[in-house]
């Protein structure tokens, strides 16, 4: 059996080799993309209606989320991407197409009259404290000519270096969609990463990684994971669960596990200062499929990861990084 230790760290040298190639290397995202609407204001009283605080409205703030912000985070990063997903005929599906465009993403996505564009309306005060969460969506599995005109669409990752989906359980990830992903990244030898939910485990078989957070990997094992050795053994327990190559758990304060090949380890965690791990998964995957695409070790790929979530997680919602942030957080 393999002994329980932490993966040797990866050189700065070396990581500015494989971050020099970003810049050349393509990935295509799938998956349920997202608006992220904020809405900040101050909190000074509570309400003598009910026993809620007031938020006194300042400004509004609308940002790439879900499985765009997987996409935002490969392009903040310096790679070429394209985003592959749904939305409805609504102003938030306007208002994301505008702000993918914005941000130098290739956006392929498909519009459905009959969905709503998945929004994630936060309260949320100036001194960055969430009140409350609204979420506006629809989340049935597409079909028909939503389904085909997506997997029209998913031909795009022909010529990707790295195919991630980004699942949210909002009906775009279908069995059809995943079949068709896992025989165009076997026939052109690429990567296939999966960010997962649980009851879609049984789509992701043949998957290269799946990337579940510690408590994912917990309920999908039906295992507590407290330590190195428990979340080795709960890393283990999903890979034969999924029939995926390899597992990364994201383990918040305590790092990451790498499961995949040659190698079994722990990854330190890196994050300084913790604001908010909203998105922190879109980070971790973009990351790794990027470092991937540019010709990363697997183990070199999860330190890129790693070190990119402990930038993204001391700021507010969905948040990137660039290039040259995650070299320095490499170098410290």
């Amino acid at each position: 059996m393999t002994s329980v230790a932490s993966l040797p760290p990866l050189q700065p040298e070396r990581a500015a080799r494989l971050v020099s190639g970003f810049t050349t290397a393509s990935v295509v995202v799938i998956g349920d993309v997202m608006l992220d609407d904020f809405l900040v204001g101050r909190v000074e009283r509570i309400s003598p209606e009910a026993p809620v605080p007031i938020l006194a409205f300042e400004r509004e703030e609308w940002r790439i989320g879900g499985a765009a912000n997987v996409a935002h985070n490969v392009a903040a990063l310096g790679g070429k991407v394209t985003v592959v997903g749904v939305v409805g005929r609504d102003q938030a599906g306007e208002r994301l197409q505008t702000a993918l465009g914005a941000a130098a993403i290739t956006s392929s996505l498909v519009t459905d009259d009959g969905r709503r564009t998945t929004t994630k309306v936060r309260l949320v005060t100036t001194r960055n404290q969430q009140v409350a969460r609204v979420d506006y969506e629809t989340d049935i599995d597409i079909a028909g000519a939503t389904e085909a005109a997506l997997l029209e669409r998913v031909g795009a990752a022909r010529n990707a270096r790295a195919i991630v989906v980004s699942d949210y359980l909002k009906g775009v990830v279908t069995s059809t969609v995943m079949t068709r992903l896992v025989e165009l990244a076997q026939t052109n030898g690429v990567p296939l990463l999966v960010d997962p939910k649980i009851p879609h485990l049984d789509l992701y078989a043949g998957a290269t990684f799946v990337t579940p957070n510690h408590h994912e990997a917990e309920i999908a094992t039906h295992r507590r994971i407290r330590t190195h050795s428990e979340a080795q053994a709960a890393a283990r327990a999903l890979r034969d669960r999924v029939r995926c190559d390899g597992v990364l758990i994201t383990r918040g304060e305590q790092g990451m596990w790498l499961l995949h090949g040659e190698y079994d380890g722990a990854l330190a965690a890196t994050a300084r200062e913790v604001a908010d791990v909203t998105g922190a998964g879109d980070t971790v995957i973009a990351t790794l499929a990027l470092a991937l695409a540019s010709g990363a070790t697997s183990t070199e790929a999860a330190w890129l990861a790693n070190h990119a979530a402990g930038v993204v997680v001391g700021r507010l919602g969905p948040a990137t990084l660039s290039a040259s942030e995650l070299l320095q957080a490499c170098e410290t």
